[in-house]
């Protein structure tokens, strides 16, 4: 059962989109540009990873700020601290593997860890971990710490699958896309929760899209398609632009009926 919450508390209208369709085509877009334009800004822009790191680092900042003072979902504000985030997680996982030598598996560990600890801790605080209650600011910083964890885990445990275990790209995907489908088959088919679905979902989609983006930019001798980071980033930005221009005016369209129907 939810926590009441205290009455000092900043209440706001949900920050969160609806789950739908959209929501995880985005999501797993995101994810794959993550992993592409980090390598596109570190290796190709000869950014260097603690250049790459403090600009996209900065860049977040200023999302999340933008994003924290709405008191509303607003579609192009989240998205871009999503794409943003997926990058950052990308990173932090890249330093600690290559400027601090820690190997895959520990970092794997330890993100999970913190994630689990995340949830944790957001839990007994709040009571919930529905993203259909993200009203108040903290709930909301509980939220976005989730997520950056989902993407650092993600990357660890999809670069250790990939490269470290040999498993390749593309099979490291259909494991990955796997295990969303047998998720989504025990929230229709064995009653599995609805919010544990969606984090378990989220979790996963983080290495699937990392893995599915590794398989199209990287050369063939590396495993996968050769269509490069520039490419990539460009597509799957192109699209994740366009879902985000229809899914504002909808929004819009949606306000301005309840508008005239109040009136």
């Amino acid at each position: 059962m939810e926590q009441t919450l205290a009455p000092s508390a900043r209440t706001m209208l949900n920050k969160v989109p609806l789950v739908t369709l959209y929501f995880w085509v985005i999501k797993i877009m995101a994810t794959t540009v993550g992993e592409t334009a980090a390598d596109f800004l570190n290796t190709n822009l000869n950014l260097g990873l603690t250049n790459t790191s403090l600009v996209m680092g900065a860049l977040l900042i200023a999302a999340l700020v933008l994003q924290f003072r709405k008191d509303r979902y607003v579609p192009w504000i989240y998205w871009v601290s999503v794409v943003l985030i997926s990058v950052v997680g990308t990173l932090i996982t890249d330093n600690l593997t290559d400027h601090f030598g820690i190997p895959l598996q520990a970092t794997t560990m330890t993100f999970a860890l913190a994630l689990a600890a995340t949830f944790g801790i957001w839990y007994a605080v709040e009571g919930t971990l529905s993203i259909h209650s993200i009203f108040t600011t903290r709930r909301e910083l509980f939220y976005w710490a989730a997520i950056l964890f989902t993407f650092a885990l993600g990357t660890a445990a999809g670069d250790l699958l990939a490269e470290q275990l040999k498993l390749g790209y593309l099979h490291s995907a259909m494991v990955f896309g796997a295990g969303i489908a047998m998720t989504f088959a025990a929230y229709r088919l064995f009653n599995l929760s609805a919010v544990a679905a969606f984090w378990i979902a989220y979790i996963l989609t983080r290495p699937f899209g990392a893995s599915f983006g590794d398989l199209l930019s990287q050369p063939h001798a590396n495993g996968g398609l050769g269509l490069g980071t520039v490419g990539t980033s460009a597509l799957f930005l192109g699209v994740i632009a366009s879902l985000i221009v229809w899914m504002t005016r909808q929004q819009a369209r949606r306000t301005s009926t309840l508008q005239e129907i109040d009136s």
